[in-house]
């Protein structure tokens, strides 16, 4: 085993005994590290690794409803708007099982006030599925810095996209676009 698997193998097990003790039927791989730079109220900051949590309920159940709760109706990201994020999770739950995601905060905060706060959280993961015609554990997506954008809605953080604009912005070469959350 190398540095690296070992660095993995100990973010992981951090990640599982941080949400050990919380009340919940599904553990999120979900962590905020003593080094993730927080500008942002305590109880946000319970009301967002929530979403995630949510999110990662909803996931491993399948239940599209529920994963959908968590978009913005006024979704936009790289030009896919939330009917399109739906077809692209009907499509990996038909095409995939026992998917699993794990998120690493390294920035949370808050920017704005009253309708218009917006969190915005800096984080590398990934989403892992096993699909079912070859029974192949494969990565589904993955990020490294990318930032979530989410609004609070109707006293429900949900993800929004892209924030401040219609124009789709040009990504470098080499960067996918990270549309699920």
């Amino acid at each position: 085993m190398n540095f690296q698997s070992v660095s993995i193998l100990g973010t992981v097990c951090l990640g599982l005994g941080l949400w050990a003790s919380q009340p919940s039927v599904v553990i999120a791989k979900t962590q905020v590290t003593p080094s993730t730079i927080q500008e942002v109220e305590p109880q946000a900051a319970k009301e967002l690794l929530s979403t995630f949590e949510q999110a990662e309920q909803a996931m491993q159940a399948r239940d599209i409803e529920g994963i959908m709760a968590l978009y913005s109706d006024e979704y936009y990201y790289h030009g896919l708007k939330k009917s399109d994020i739906r077809k692209i999770w009907s499509q990996l739950f038909e095409h995939y099982k026992e998917l699993e995601s794990f998120h690493t905060f390294s920035v949370m905060r808050t920017v704005g006030s009253g309708s218009k706060l917006t969190a915005e959280i800096t984080c590398t993961g990934v989403i892992w599925g096993t699909a079912k015609d070859t029974k192949l554990r494969t990565p589904i997506d993955s990020w490294y810095e990318e930032v979530h954008y989410l609004r609070k809605e109707n006293g429900r953080w949900r993800i929004v996209g892209n924030v401040g604009g219609e124009s789709e912005p040009v990504l470098p070469f080499g960067v996918a676009p990270h549309p699920l959350f």
